[in-house]
């Protein structure tokens, strides 16, 4: 069983893909994101999923993708929005090296333009989000070994901040 070096959580425009891109080339490993990890065995978007299959459907393809991330992928890994949800997940996560990436509202808003498909956030998206964060941000928090403020940073700025937090050297350092 190989652990990744570092796990991403947070929020929907808290920046887990492209913070765990940034840290996965600085850090010389690889990046992997459950949720196109989840699209590529559904064979199709996550909205889709939504809209087809039900929330129900794709929460247990999302739990059974971080497993499976969790215990072979050695590199950045950044997880769904809505991941941290699951207990055995939560479970699994533990022992991890796992970064909250903790964005305000406004943030957030810039990054995912809140009109992308994102489906938990279809019907009135600025409200719909503050109440996920209400939900979810104790369960981030409860995993988190770190949490990085990425209010106002560049992705490079909090993939500086995540190494420092995690006391993880580059292979340039």
């Amino acid at each position: 069983m190989t652990s990744p070096a570092v796990v991403l959580v947070g929020p929907p425009g808290s920046g887990k893909s492209t913070v765990g891109r940034v840290l996965a080339e600085r850090l010389g490993v690889g990046f992997r994101d459950t949720d196109a990890d989840i699209e590529e065995q559904a064979g199709k978007p996550i909205p889709d999923i939504f809209v087809d299959d039900g929330e129900p459907h794709f929460r247990a393809l999302e739990a059974a993708a971080v497993r499976t991330a969790a215990s072979n992928h050695p590199g950045v890994l950044a997880l769904g929005g809505g991941a941290v949800m699951a207990e055995p997940t939560r479970e699994l996560l533990r022992p991890l090296p796992v970064v909250f990436l903790e964005v305000p509202l406004a943030d957030a808003v810039k990054r995912v333009g809140l009109d992308a498909p994102r489906p938990l956030l279809a019907v009135n998206p600025r409200a719909r989000w503050r109440e996920l964060m209400e939900a979810r941000r104790p369960l981030y928090l409860e995993v988190a070994t770190a949490v990085v403020d990425t209010a106002g940073r560049t992705p490079e700025q909090v993939a500086d901040a995540v190494l420092e937090a995690l006391e993880l050297k580059t292979p340039h350092d």
